[in-house]
């Protein structure tokens, strides 16, 4: 009996014992054995804080920054990226390092490394795992990888073509009527008015890409949009706090409204897909939206190879359906809100810009081949992504031992490409780097980047976002239609307040003076 009782005690011993060193080892030990190996490749870094690594200091940064808004400068990586703009001026170069909790994260600026991490997306994949919370808002395309993603992109690339986009500029021009007809009604008694643009802009980009992906289903888009909003400001709410696997399990208030919504954009989703599916089955033709174009060109991937696992699932296009409505409307809706932002300070360049459209189509509507055509219009969007970019980094993880460069880093090491700091940069943009300068891109992104993978708001490389040009194509439509109607400039009571919630917005909106024309 004893001797029984004596095993027991060694057992349990043994067990804690091994438990607490895999702690100690993954606290302690595999990090600091990884910052002595990067510390002997001649980085630089932050020294490893227990556990925490950065965090408390990244997010006693972010509050103390976002606290005040700043003064009306383009220079705005102080407030919006606090954190890293501290670290990248405290150990300089073009690579350093600092702490996500226990993991290494190396921070890359040299261009022939950002090409090289681009380029080998089997290598240099998004993180797996972490927090789920925010896979919520960023699933589907964005969210495989390897064989799955080639799967992905192949079936959805034909919704994205630009002959198929073509056939969407109907449907994009109806949305922007809309707005400027709301727009020229609150300007129907007076010449003048302060309109806080942000929330129309959002409406809009959500009205075009319900109208563009589900067609004659709008309004149940529409109710599906409606949710996904809410859903991203719950999810950016939870995942602002520091994250505790099994966290989202406890039945909070927030956690079971996060679940609810989940529930019914799945359910609403999974109806217009249903529907559309049993009408493709009885020989109706698909619909020239993004979902009828993704059901048929999935249709056609499994006719081909005669198995139903080479396209996707149901759920695999909920998914997709989901990240059509995410990406759709951030991106352009925050492209749009800066331009006016950027439009309001610069008022020449909203005058260069409004001459070039009348010359172009005057109060007439705008068509497809012209929009094409406007370059002041396209200097000035990619000026606004340079100082502005939707997604200020982006971040990979390595999964097994890799060459990068001159550098050898250990799997599990973590990746980030500081978009707003390189797009800042004043060794690849000159002096006038903080400064609204269209005029740089006059001659095209690889004249000014001379070929370099420095300037990257859509991605670069086999995984760029396959919906830019949709992106770019609606936002032409809008600011040319705005443009034609009304002058804008900012308000006094604008306070010029960047930050991120997920992308890089305006945190205290975007009140502007409109003035009919």
């Amino acid at each position: 009996m004893e001797l029984f009782a004596a095993c027991c005690v060694l057992g349990v011993t043994a067990i804690v014992v091994l438990f607490v060193w895999r702690v100690l080892n993954w606290s302690w030990f595999e990090p600091k054995k990884a910052e002595k190996s990067l510390r002997d490749q001649g980085l630089d870094g932050s020294p490893y804080q227990f556990v925490f690594g950065d965090l408390k200091e990244m997010v006693r940064m972010t509050i103390e920054a976002e606290s005040k808004p700043m003064s009306l400068s383009h220079d705005i990586a102080p407030r919006a990226f606090p954190f890293f703009h501290k670290a990248e001026s405290t150990y300089g170069g073009k690579n350093y390092f600092t702490w996500m909790g226990p993991k290494p994260m190396v921070h890359i600026s040299e261009p022939t490394m950002i090409r090289d991490i681009f380029a080998d997306y089997n290598q240099f994949q998004k993180k797996r795992g972490g927090n789920p919370l925010l896979k919520l808002v960023s699933r589907g395309l964005v969210d495989v990888e390897g064989d799955q993603w080639v799967k992905h992109r192949k079936i959805i690339n034909p919704a994205f073509h630009v002959e198929k986009l073509k056939h969407m500029v109907p449907a994009i021009y109806v949305s922007c009527g809309e707005i400027i007809h709301k727009w020229k009604e609150m300007l129907s008694e007076k010449s003048s008015c302060e309109v806080d643009v942000w929330p129309h802009l959002q409406t809009l980009t959500s009205d075009v890409i319900s109208r563009t992906a589900f067609g004659s289903s709008f309004e149940e888009g529409r109710k599906i949009f409606e949710l996904q909003r809410e859903q991203t400001e719950l999810v950016t709410k939870a995942a602002q706090s520091f994250y505790i696997p099994g966290l989202r399990f406890l039945p909070s208030k927030n956690n079971k409204r996060m679940k609810k919504t989940e529930i019914e954009v799945t359910a609403l989703i999974r109806k217009i897909i249903d529907k559309r599916v049993n009408a493709m089955k009885v020989g109706e033709t698909s619909n020239d939206d993004l979902l009828g174009i993704l059901l048929d060109s999935n249709y056609k991937e499994i006719k081909q190879h005669e198995n139903n696992n080479s396209g996707l699932s149901i759920e695999d296009i909920i998914e997709e359906c989901k990240l059509f409505y995410f990406a759709g409307q951030e991106t352009t809706g925050i492209l749009l809100v800066w331009t006016m932002i950027v439009l309001g300070q610069h008022m020449d360049w909203q005058t260069r810009a409004r001459e070039e459209v009348l010359q172009m189509f005057g109060k007439k509507r705008p068509d497809i081949d012209g929009l094409n055509r406007l370059k002041n219009i396209n200097m000035i969007f990619n000026e606004v992504l340079r100082l502005y970019p939707p997604a200020i980094a982006l971040r990979r993880m390595i999964h097994k031992d890799t060459k990068l460069g001159n550098l050898i880093l250990q799997a599990k090491t973590l990746i980030q490409l500081n978009i707003l700091l390189l797009h800042h940069n004043h060794d690849i943009w000159g002096d006038d780097a903080h400064m609204f300068n269209p005029e740089r891109f006059s001659e095209g992104v690889s004249k000014v980047t001379k070929g370099q993978t420095v300037y990257f708001p859509f991605g670069v490389g086999p995984r760029i976002c396959i919906g830019q040009n949709f992106a770019m194509l609606e936002a032409k439509m809008a600011l040319v239609m705005i443009l034609q109607c009304f002058s804008f400039e900012l308000s006094p009571s604008y306070s010029h307040a960047p930050h991120t919630l997920i992308t890089l917005q305006p945190q205290f909106g975007a009140p502007l003076i409109l003035h009919k024309l």
